[in-house]
């Protein structure tokens, strides 16, 4: 794998990782930090539709598909990173959540992969968008769940 196939952030939230799994996993809740619409809820092989709520990008639409719900250690998706409209689901970057507990309260590790899949042309842009959208994202669930 290559640098630039995937993202890695990570960030310690002041909460027990009860708290941040519920911000994870309950789509209502991942709904208002992620700021999107779903139209269903969280369940392993469930594809959800979900569509932007941020000032300016409503028009974006896209799917998830779960992947994994490991109660309060993993929860993973697929989504079409780069291209809202790829068909091939095989083609799909992987998103994770690890949570771990930590005495100052819980270590949250994402990581984005299968950059290297996109089409070169559409790589480093897709890989810059969702570099900065995750950074984004990482503050919005500190803030929900640091309440």
């Amino acid at each position: 794998m290559s640098p630039t196939d995937r993202i890695e952030k990570q960030i310690v939230l002041r909460a027990p990782r009860s708290r941040v799994w519920r911000a994870l996993t309950n789509h209502e809740e991942f709904a208002s930090w992620f700021r999107v619409k779903l139209d269903g809820a969280f369940a392993v092989g469930q594809i959800v539709k979900a569509q932007s709520t941020y000032p300016g990008q409503e028009e974006a639409k896209w799917e998830m598909r779960i992947e994994v719900m490991e109660p309060e250690q993993l929860f993973a998706f697929t989504w079409p990173a780069g291209d809202a409209e790829a068909a091939d689901r095989s083609l799909w970057n992987r998103v994770e959540f690890r949570l771990e507990e930590l005495p100052e309260g819980t270590r949250l590790t994402l990581v984005e992969s299968g950059f290297d899949r996109l089409p070169p042309e559409r790589r480093a842009e897709a890989w810059r968008l969702n570099d900065g959208g995750w950074t984004e994202q990482t503050q919005n669930i500190r803030r929900h769940v640091e309440v």
